[in-house]
């Protein structure tokens, strides 16, 4: 099979996507024949037909949809080597592709990497940060898509090399009307009575809790699930229910949002990140000076207790 020519693909994907390929011929200034002996080749080089005329156009066949979905991620890549190499041409020496738990982006980290940025000798340096679960972080450090990763230190990390990072405290939000409110801490089990508000299932802190009531053999009732921290406070707001989040995310809007922050007393509430990597030897300059100054950062605010 020949190698695919990602300028027939970015064409197969457009036609896919509009269907039709008089409209992307006008679009991207192509005579829709020059489009159309593209895609024939593409089918003939692939050995399966990729594209049926319907009544006002084309669809995509089932190879096609496989195809399109091939294609979305081949171009996404290529695109993502062009903005890297742009970084080095237009004078930035280093991109550094980090990914992060939502508890590290909602708490600390954005501080962080700002702080390392505005070093006159980081000048030249970009960060790209994307959030996912602590699984995913590890994945896809294992697989080479990222350079660094900040997570839970209590996912699976065999394999990978850290560095100890921060530290927060998981701890019980109500509204300050609830039963709950005048306590000053408590044990996540004493809150099983009332009525909670999840985060997504996946979730670190989802999967700590689901856990952490397992080895109760009791159940935590939800009247709500929500897909970001903000979005569960502002439903105990509400006085929909109470919500596990780290305190660290509630205290900011605590006061505006007439809440109580009540820290949870068991062992597993209090929680490490660490900074995650395949190996220090294979980071770039710019990996190891920012993993560095993060590693530097958790140790100023005493963040890791052995």
């Amino acid at each position: 099979m020949k190698d695919l020519d990602l300028t027939t693909l970015r064409l197969f994907v457009a036609v896919c996507d509009s269907r039709s390929i008089a409209r992307v011929g006008e679009r991207e200034n192509i005579v829709p024949s020059a489009i159309s002996k593209r895609l024939a080749q593409l089918e003939q080089d692939l050995g399966c037909r990729l594209l049926k005329r319907i009544r006002r156009g084309v669809e995509p066949t089932a190879a096609g949809e496989t195809l399109r979905e091939h294609a979305r991620g081949l171009l996404g890549a290529a695109r993502r080597i062009t903005d890297d190499m742009n970084a080095y041409t237009s004078g930035t020496s280093g991109l550094v592709r980090l990914m992060a738990t939502t508890s590290s982006v909602a708490e600390f980290l954005p501080d962080d990497i700002a702080e390392f940025l505005k070093h006159p000798a980081h000048h030249a340096i970009r960060v790209n940060v994307q959030e996912q679960f602590s699984r995913d972080v590890v994945r896809a450090l294992r697989e080479g898509s990222v350079s660094l990763g900040v997570c839970w230190d209590a996912a699976d990390l065999s394999g990978l090399q850290t560095l100890p990072y921060r530290h927060d405290h998981l701890a019980i939000v109500t509204h300050e009307g609830h039963a709950l409110a005048g306590r000053t801490d408590m044990a996540f089990v004493d809150s099983f009575e009332f009525d909670h508000v999840a985060l997504p299932a996946a979730s670190a802190v989802q999967l700590m809790l689901a856990r952490a009531a397992a080895a109760t053999g009791q159940s935590i009732r939800y009247r709500a699930e929500v897909s970001t921290f903000e979005a569960a406070l502002r439903v105990v707001r509400s006085g929909l229910g109470i919500s596990v989040v780290p305190r660290e995310v509630a205290q900011p809007l605590a006061a505006a949002f007439n809440l109580r922050i009540i820290p949870l007393t068991d062992a597993w509430a209090q929680r490490r990140f660490a900074i995650c990597f395949q190996d220090e030897r294979s980071l770039s300059a710019a990996a190891k000076l920012l993993a560095g100054h993060l590693a530097e950062a958790g140790r100023k605010s005493q963040a890791w207790h052995p």
